[in-house]
């Protein structure tokens, strides 16, 4: 017999419940409820429970559409690879390829189902003019965008364009440098809406009503694997778009082209960026952006190949075709997390917005605004050194013995001009570069790939025995959190294994040919057993001892444990081998 659901068979359960079953767990382990608080680089203090308190009514602005575009981008002329990508699923071209190339590039292809978004090249936007003046296509099915800036010569190109292709947009706001600098995401959203401002009041100044203006502007921002993070940032995008045309006495809704970001991309590992580039896709999609880019996995390390592009717009496929997400406007309205998030999202970017504004708004306050991201990313590089924030394959889980990906990087994204913080090696950005305010371009995982670089131009690769102590169940633990660290700085991690004896560990260290010794084991093994084999360890030539946990008898010369400052480590231990850049092969 089938037992009958009842939804009122169980007593609801009050938020003070919940808290009290939560703390007495917490007391166990001395841990505090501030714990489970997680703050963001905006301050913002997420939760680990939201109830029907937390609720707001719900604010969606996204537009009735099916589905999202899928863009692709091609920054060298090559018309079998763009041909691949419309034939595979792509619904619009992202092109940053030389005015003189887009006639040959675009042969073929049919402009009124497959819009066109130029990289702010004035050059471009006028060869594209002509280019659509010959194609069997009406001026009113022209879309895409220009993505001029507006000022000098291109208002001209703009004023042409709106009076022959009504359609066509001819702005972007592109965020990306904010992003790329390391911003966090409501620098992103401020100061794209005071780029968007400027870019108004050139073109209202140039004779645009304010309508006029707001219909030529598209929004780019980036999407992250930061899933619920990039889902209230494009709303809050869209609320924050709306107040400033409330202002402006003008009813628009926020066009919006998501990037995936290529902050977060890896050189190391690179398989890994699928998985984080589906995440970001999913968000943006869900986030309700009206185009999508997807950045093959491969684009951190050169331009992108053909498997990869497939990857790329497939994942869009993927998501469109079979998981259906572009069929349901908003699914996150409602949620009390995700509405929370963006009215706080909101809330920090406008006040970031206005903070620029008073300074005198962008680009003369671009000062301020490089000051303030810079601050960012210091605290974004603190908590990448110490691992708080992890890189699946690079800082986390490192693979020695991957086989390199090679990419010819002279034709690559990476071939766009940049500039890069300190010695760090080009990294990839997408955005147009028209207003970048002199930021520099990050990622995060550029400091632990150096010294992946640097391990690899060695002779041989750099070693760090692991002393392990007793069986393997007592060291297991601290031995694969001391290798873990060690490898995410190139270096292999021999292990003395299973030990009976601090001789034994010796001897074995001696056979390993290393300089350095880090002690893996238990509490009781090292209570037990550190002192007599640090000391063995020293007779045996051991030049630097560490040991894997926070406490000891033993006389060493350091600890690594879990928070610990694991880049300072790994550099200072090239240091201490005497490896640096000058050693490079």
């Amino acid at each position: 017999m089938t037992a009958e659901f009842r939804p009122n068979e169980f007593p609801a359960a009050s938020g003070e419940q919940w808290r009290e079953l939560v703390d007495a767990v917490l007391r166990k382990t001395g841990a505090s409820f501030d714990s489970l608080v997680t703050k963001t680089y905006d301050g913002i203090e997420l939760q680990p429970l939201y109830t029907l308190d937390d609720a707001l009514e719900p604010y969606a602005l996204a537009p009735v559409k099916q589905g999202w575009d899928v863009r692709q981008r091609h920054s060298v002329p090559d018309p079998v690879a763009l041909m691949n990508d419309l034939e595979g699923g792509v619904t619009s071209l992202w092109l940053a390829v030389p005015a003189s190339s887009l006639e040959r590039l675009l042969d073929g292809v049919y402009l009124d189902l497959a819009p066109i978004v130029l990289d702010g090249s004035a050059d471009a936007a006028r060869a594209m003019l002509r280019i659509y003046d010959q194609a069997p296509v009406l001026a009113t099915e022209v879309r895409g965008n220009l993505a001029l800036r507006p000022s000098g010569d291109a208002l001209d190109v703009i004023r042409e364009a709106r009076s022959r292709f009504p359609g066509l947009r001819t702005v972007v706001v592109d965020a990306l440098p904010f992003h790329d600098a390391g911003g966090s995401d409501s620098e992103e959203l401020g100061a794209s809406l005071a780029l968007a401002v400027s870019y108004l009041r050139s073109l209202t100044g140039a004779g645009f009503t304010a309508s006029e203006a707001f219909e030529q502007l598209e929004f780019r921002f980036a999407a992250t694997a930061d899933q619920f993070t990039t889902i209230a940032k494009l709303r809050a995008a869209r609320r924050l778009w709306a107040r400033v045309a409330e202002v402006s006495g003008v009813e628009t809704v926020q066009v919006q082209h998501a990037v995936t970001s290529s902050a977060m991309m890896t050189r190391r590992d690179p398989w890994v960026n699928m998985l984080r580039t589906t995440v970001a896709c999913l968000a943006a999609g869900l986030g309700g952006a009206d185009s999508v880019t997807v950045q093959p996995f491969d684009a951190a390390i050169g331009l992108p190949d053909e498997f990869a592009r497939r990857i790329a717009r497939n994942t869009q496929n993927l998501l469109l075709e079979e998981s259906h997400l572009g069929e349901v406007i908003d699914p996150a309205a409602g949620s009390w997390y995700v509405e929370r998030l963006t009215d706080a999202l909101a809330a920090e970017a406008w006040k970031w917005f206005q903070e620029v504004e008073r300074a005198g708004g962008l680009p003369s306050a671009h000062g301020l605004v490089a000051a303030r991201i810079a601050s960012t990313w210091a605290a974004r590089s603190a908590r990448l050194a110490d691992r708080s924030d992890p890189i699946t394959g690079v800082s986390e889980f490192p693979n020695l013995a991957e086989k390199p990906v090679v990419r010819d990087q002279a034709a690559g994204i990476d071939s766009d001009s940049q500039t890069p913080r300190g010695d760090a090696p080009p990294t990839p950005s997408v955005s147009s570069g028209s207003d970048t305010f002199g930021l520099p371009r990050v990622r995060y995982a550029q400091a632990f790939e150096e010294l992946r670089d640097l391990a690899d131009a060695q002779p041989e690769r750099p070693r760090v025995f692991l002393a392990t102590l007793g069986p393997v169940a007592a060291h297991t633990a601290r031995a694969t959190f001391a290798a873990n660290l060690f490898n995410a700085g190139g270096f292999a991690t021999p292990d003395a294994g299973a030990t009976a004896s601090a001789e034994e560990v010796a001897r074995r260290f001696e056979e390993s040919g290393a300089r350095i010794a880090v002690l893996c084991g238990s509490d009781g093994s090292y209570a037990d057993q550190a002192v007599a084999t640090v000391e063995a360890l020293r007779a045996a030539g051991a030049e630097r001892v560490l040991l894997a946990g926070k406490k000891t008898d033993a006389e060493v010369d350091g600890f690594v444990h879990l928070g610990c400052p694991a880049l300072e480590i790994l550099t200072n231990t090239y240091g201490f081998l005497g490896i640096d850049k000058g050693a490079e092969r």
